[in-house]
């Protein structure tokens, strides 16, 4: 099985495209399932953010996998998947690896280094593994994939380098300080919305969210107050600053809403702000597309450099492990044969020599036994650095050649490892 990622992004795709395919709740459950009930699919895991949607599987046929991806996402999304595949990137094996590593390291994200899509990519992870979608390979690579990105983090700094969309977005309001929020949702992109208001020293901080209890811890954590979502239109009222990013699905704030001039940034994919809203006099909306458009995240630098190096050496560390690591099934079915045929030959000497006492059995079983260690110390060792060079397999089935294996046997011995 090899690894396959296919989707499309902020750098492939315009917002508006994006809006349409993203996917959550239910209906990414639904797409996770339905990828990994592909005849061609193993394992799937579907990343969807507000600025990208990729789907990760273990396949064993490239091009039947990749259309029939490529269907299901428009199929899910109701977009024709005419319209997508322009915008889709496919990323197979090693550049399947590559790619996934620069995503959780934030080098791919709008906003260079982002701190967020770590977490993303963690929970989309989390729901594969609770829907049963994901098994050793992918699991084992993703894990690998958050290591290298908690790497990035904490020894390059890129997270300091690399602002978040929320810090992309509010770096267009303006002075911040004395003015009032209103931060309507209480996720993960809400809760740092709400914590980068607090410490550029906006006065008051008004939370909304649907569920009354988790909008009342975050709006404690900042020093805020908590309102129903009912309370969105009347807070909309008093607010300068409106920071959005539900998941709703719908617009949750509409041109009728808005009474007084106010900055809106809406992170959510779909939009939660009504784009009309622009006509309405001095309301200035800043959406994932403007931030785009900014260029504000689109920096290069030290430790930007840093983490493309890391990303390469982790790449070529991962990669040399799995080639090492497909030879091991082989080594293991070549050591079980010889100890077989060790038994075989002991056997036959105890019945000719039936007489023999104890230790003298287990002095020749000993004999015999280094005697065989010994002969496929050297080949196995070698082998397995051998395997860890590209085209490594080669060594491998040149192994089971020489010593007439069992194809099947090695096959077995990686489903009991695994």
């Amino acid at each position: 099985m090899s690894v396959l990622a296919i989707g499309l992004s902020h750098r492939t795709a315009p917002v508006a495209l994006l809006e349409r395919v993203s996917v959550t709740g239910d209906a990414l459950v639904k797409l996770l399932h339905d990828v990994q009930q592909d005849p061609c699919v193993a394992e799937a895991m579907v990343v969807s953010t507000c600025n990208r949607v990729e789907v990760y599987v273990t396949v064993d046929r490239f091009h039947a996998a990749v259309t029939a991806i490529s269907n299901l996402l428009g199929v899910h999304s109701g977009v024709p998947v005419e319209e997508l595949t322009p915008h889709f990137y496919v990323h197979y094996e090693e550049r399947a690896v590559e790619h996934l590593f620069s995503v959780v390291c934030g080098l791919d994200s709008m906003v260079v280094g982002e701190g967020q899509i770590l977490g993303q990519v963690r929970q989309a992870l989390k729901l594969a593994q609770r829907q049963g979608t994901v098994g050793a390979t992918l699991n084992e690579l993703v894990q690998q994939a958050l290591r290298v990105g908690k790497r990035a983090q904490t020894d390059t700094g890129i997270d300091k380098h690399g602002a978040s969309l929320v810090t992309a977005g509010l770096a267009l309001a303006g002075e911040l300080a004395g003015r009032r929020a209103l931060v309507i949702g209480a996720g993960s992109m809400s809760s740092l919305a709400a914590a980068t208001l607090a410490r550029a020293g906006v006065s008051d901080i008004v939370v909304a969210n649907r569920t009354y209890e988790r909008g009342a811890r975050l709006a404690e954590s900042v020093g805020g107050r908590a309102v129903e979502f009912a309370a969105v239109a009347d807070e909309l009222a008093g607010a300068d600053l409106v920071i959005t990013c539900t998941g709703a699905g719908r617009h949750v704030i509409t041109p009728g809403m808005l009474t007084r001039p106010a900055f809106l940034l809406d992170l959510a994919l779909p939009h939660d702000i009504d784009p009309a809203v622009r006509a309405v006099p001095g309301v200035t909306l800043v959406d994932l597309e403007t931030i785009q458009e900014s260029g504000i995240g689109l920096r290069e630098g030290d430790a930007v450099q840093s983490v493309r190096a890391l990303v390469s050496d982790e790449l070529r560390a991962y990669l040399d492990a799995e080639r090492a690591a497909k030879v091991t099934p082989t080594v293991v079915a070549l050591r079980s044969k010889a100890a077989g045929v060790v038994e075989s030959e002991l056997g036959r000497l105890l019945m000719r020599v039936p007489d023999l006492d104890e230790r003298a059995r287990d002095e020749v079983a000993m004999t015999v036994q280094r005697v065989v260690d010994k002969l496929l110390h050297e080949p196995t060792v070698r082998v397995k650095q051998l395997a860890a060079c590209p085209g490594g397999d080669h060594y491998a089935e040149a192994l089971r050649e020489l010593f007439d294996l069992d194809p099947k046997v090695p096959e077995a011995v990686r489903e009991v490892e695994l």
